[in-house]
């Protein structure tokens, strides 16, 4: 990625990419939701399988078109530990976030439901940010460590990281500032109240720079 003819193909693939992850975590959670009868442990399972397994999925299909990022914190923490190029934060960055909103609007589209919603689902508090600050830190290690190393593992990895992440934390693991904006425009089961958008986002900040941290120390032992 030398000009900047050649990023149109990257920011392609990280805008789809983006945009099939949020299709699949919004209308997971509501295809579970309408089938679960009202159980919501039956339906954040179906809502993590299907997500880890999309994830997965376009992992595979685009990474060799961009990496694979699909998330702002991501982005950055590789670009920040020299595993990709800085000029990329910002273009990455935006095509995720504008991605994750069509791909939002796509899963509502799909379920005949308005496409264009704020959520009212309240997500705040200590609990949740330090669920968030844990997701995004061990997202962010794996990652950073997985890449270093050159893991043909690493899809897989961050898939199932995913899938447990939904569950040993408390707030259900967004781990990802373009989901969670995106999630905001959701009045669905995997809506966040846009209010409460902004201490998640800076919990996963605050978890990719512990995450960039650690894995520097691990490097360098």
């Amino acid at each position: 990625m030398t000009t900047s003819r050649s990023l149109a193909a990257p920011l392609l693939a990280e805008f789809v990419g983006t945009a099939l992850l949020l299709a699949a975590v919004v209308g997971s959670g509501i295809m579970a939701e309408r089938l679960s009868g009202g159980n919501v442990g039956v339906a954040l399972l179906a809502n993590a399988i299907a997500t880890g397994g999309a994830l997965y999925a376009l992992i595979i299909m685009l990474g060799p078109v961009s990496g694979a990022h699909f998330n702002p914190a991501v982005t950055v923490a590789l670009a920040v530990a020299g595993l990709a190029e800085r000029r990329c934060v910002l273009p990455y960055a935006l095509v995720q976030i504008v991605g994750g909103i069509v791909g939002v609007w796509l899963a509502h589209l799909m379920f005949d439901l308005p496409i264009l919603q704020a959520s009212t689902k309240l997500r705040s508090g200590i609990g949740q940010w330090a669920g968030e600050i844990t997701a995004t830190f061990g997202l962010a290690l794996l990652i950073l460590i997985g890449a270093r190393r050159g893991s043909a593992a690493l899809p897989a990895a961050v898939a199932c990281y995913i899938v447990g992440a939904y569950w040993f934390t408390s707030s259900t693991s967004f781990a990802n500032p373009a989901v969670t904006i995106a999630r905001a425009l959701s009045d669905t089961f995997a809506g966040i109240a846009p209010a409460h958008a902004p201490g998640f986002i800076i919990a996963q900040l605050v978890g990719t720079g512990v995450a960039l941290l650690v894995a520097r120390r691990l490097r360098d032992a």
